[in-house]
């Protein structure tokens, strides 16, 4: 049985994917910051596929390390590492952006998925086998109005996922990139600090895709050959032409 670590597994596309990780009977360590729903989780799919929570903060990175070099030793060999955890924080010209929001976002977007890929990567070049998913954004390959900071830790996570790529060439290491539009999750929830309604707004007059949309695409991604490697992927609601673009009924 192959084993797979997600961060940010407590809700959006995280969630989505250890569910269908589970429906195809891969060990799961779920990874987040919220224990509670991280329990809820693993008792829904504890039925299915054997499961650990680690409670953390990617952006901690004494902890981090810690429980990842301490996994038990059923779980101790990661096959699959999906740095999904991410987010967006505040949609300010630069000007008028929050450094507080800029450190988040810097943080937990690019110094978390480091962190979590640094205490993961050394066991795959050991075992020369492992697969390394990382999740982007179509903000990563182009900039919008007021995305400034947001945008340049998504254009980062492009720049890791292929530099990441070309240095593990010849290690047995699959490494590459989803990098979605438009997803209806808490993603805006958190952009906007709450203010639901501005959120829903985001996502009214057009079919945004569904976590589970990525969740099948990554799904997809881990059960090719292993000769296979889905090295960048961008995907989009049919509704959306681009970060600005997107046809609204």
């Amino acid at each position: 049985m192959k084993t797979a670590l997600i961060t940010g597994a407590t809700s959006g596309i995280g969630k989505e994917t250890a569910r269908a990780l589970a429906g195809e009977a891969y060990r799961l360590i779920l990874c987040g910051r919220r224990e509670g729903r991280l329990n809820e989780l693993k008792e829904e799919l504890g039925k299915k596929t054997e499961v650990l929570c680690l409670s953390f903060d990617v952006r901690d990175k004494e902890e981090v390390f810690k429980k990842i070099e301490n996994l038990p030793p059923d779980f101790s060999n990661i096959d699959i590492l999906i740095n999904n955890a991410g987010n967006a924080h505040g949609l300010d010209p630069i000007q008028d952006g929050a450094i507080e929001d800029w450190e988040a976002m810097i943080d937990i977007n690019v110094k978390g998925l480091l962190y979590v890929s640094k205490a993961v990567i050394p066991g795959m070049i050991e075992r020369k086998s492992g697969h390394i998913i990382n999740i982007g954004s179509t903000a990563g390959k182009e900039v919008y109005p007021n995305g400034n900071v947001y945008c340049a830790s998504k254009h980062a996570v492009d720049a890791i996922n292929q530099g990441m790529r070309i240095d593990l060439n010849g290690k047995g290491i699959r490494v590459g990139a989803i990098n979605p539009g438009l997803v209806e999750t808490e993603f805006s929830d958190v952009r906007f600090k709450g203010d639901s309604e501005k959120a829903k707004k985001v996502y009214q007059g057009f079919e945004a895709l569904r976590p589970e949309d990525i969740a099948d695409i990554i799904r997809f991604v881990v059960t090719r050959p292993y000769h296979v490697n889905i090295a960048d992927l961008i995907v989009m609601c049919t509704a959306q032409a681009s970060s600005t673009i997107v046809d609204k009924q």
